[in-house]
């Protein structure tokens, strides 16, 4: 996917089209005709030419049981991701990969290592 003009060029385009012709600065710069008129309308109605955000949000369908994962972590803090999409499952009919709940239990920091209870050794850190 291409990244949008900078705002910089922007700028010097719409300032350029302002003493000469929009198709001269398009020239000049290095742009498409049509950018450079677009840019001058956008600049006419919204006193603007900032780029658009690029991409969609992302979003999880899990995003609406975030308050229930979060009583079950609550609940039980060494659950694992199976149990979890065992309760989602089972509470609201709701199948879900491993990679997707970690990666929404990740974005939240509510994940950690889960290891095995070992006892101390003697002769090194643990």
């Amino acid at each position: 996917m291409g990244r949008p003009y900078s705002q910089d060029l922007r700028d010097r385009v719409v300032e350029a089209a302002a003493t000469t012709s929009r198709r001269q600065a398009a020239a000049r710069f290095g742009v498409g005709v049509a950018t450079s008129i677009r840019w001058m309308a956008a600049l006419a109605t919204t006193g603007t030419v900032a780029a658009r955000p690029q991409g969609r949000a992302r979003r999880s369908k899990l995003d609406p049981h975030e308050a229930f994962l979060r009583g079950l972590i609550d609940a039980q803090d060494d659950i694992t991701l199976e149990e979890m999409r065992a309760r989602l499952r089972d509470a609201h009919d709701l199948t879900v990969g491993l990679g997707t709940l970690w990666t929404f239990l990740d974005a939240r920091d509510l994940t950690y290592k889960k290891r095995q209870r070992t006892q101390p050794s003697r002769s090194d850190r643990t």
